[in-house]
């Protein structure tokens, strides 16, 4: 259960924030949590869902590798809603029940390929030590091209801010519990 409640009509709204349900639903088929707990703060919400719509549905990064970077976000905050929705989207886009184990229980990438391996390799190394290796971030550009390296590294801080705005408001569905296991 959120820490607070859904906002799951317009009318809760002030009356010059309620097109963010307008907004919401056209780009993301319609009201749901996070953003009916986010919606709180219509501004925040608007803000965080621009940024995000562009960042999940039209970089230049493909699909499944923004997926598994934010698998990895999700992990790395234990944000068991996050990599519940996500590793749904990334299975969708091709990843395998070996990628996401990996994942999951925070196992070494060796036996990845270096395509699956290096979006992981590279958000594991953002939030674990604060920084990327030289050797890391050059074969995001070399894989990516400059602009694929920025938007990959706005993903993994969006859906840092994200895996935040979820544990901090305690937001997640009965389905995600238990999906991702408790290690030291």
């Amino acid at each position: 259960m959120p820490r607070l409640p859904e906002i799951l009509d317009a009318n809760q709204l002030p009356e010059d924030q309620r097109d963010l349900f307008e907004y919401l639903a056209g780009t993301r088929g319609s009201v749901r949590m996070p953003f009916s707990v986010v919606a709180h703060s219509p501004e925040t919400a608007r803000r965080i869902s621009h940024l995000g719509t562009f960042l999940r549905f039209e970089s230049t990064v493909p699909h499944l590798y923004n997926e598994l970077a934010i698998c990895a976000v999700g992990r790395e905050f234990d944000c068991r809603h996050e990599f519940y929705a996500h590793a749904r989207l990334a299975r969708e886009a091709g990843a395998s029940e070996e990628v996401l184990d990996i994942i999951a229980y925070r196992k070494p990438l060796d036996t990845l390929s270096e395509d699956e391996a290096l979006p992981i390799r590279y958000a594991r190394e953002l939030l674990r030590d604060h920084k990327a290796k030289d050797e890391t971030f050059n074969a995001i550009v070399e894989k990516y091209g400059n602009a694929g390296a920025v938007e990959l590294t706005a993903v993994i801080g969006y859906y840092s801010m994200m895996a935040s705005l979820l544990n901090g408001l305690q937001i997640y569905t009965p389905e995600s519990e238990g999906v991702l296991p408790e290690l030291d």
